[in-house]
């Protein structure tokens, strides 16, 4: 069925944040806060308030060789500036986050 509703995020950009870490298909703590119209930093302290919602299959921070690796294959004028690695959320991470 297919519905006008301005709300829906587009498949396609859902896609395009869609990223493999460790095997997983995974989204960026700072695309799900974009999706979600938050700032990455509200986002994150939402989950470190919640931290027993989010088991390792759920959401694990990416280390720093990973960080490192993603910061040299995406270029995005918003990437600097984070003093801690990103978390990356696998789909039951994000079914959570979107229950919070």
């Amino acid at each position: 069925m297919a519905t006008s509703d301005s709300s829906l995020v587009p498949t396609v950009r859902i896609e395009s944040a869609l990223l493999f870490v460790r095997g997983e298909k995974v989204i960026l703590d700072q695309d799900l806060a974009e999706l979600y119209g938050v700032e990455t930093r509200v986002l994150v302290q939402a989950v470190k308030r919640n931290t027993e919602r989010f088991p390792a299959d759920f959401m694990t921070q990416l280390t720093q060789e990973e960080n490192s690796d993603l910061r040299s294959q995406i270029v995005r004028s918003s990437w600097g500036g984070r003093r801690s690695a990103p978390y990356a959320f696998t789909e039951q991470g994000v079914a959570m986050l979107s229950s919070m």
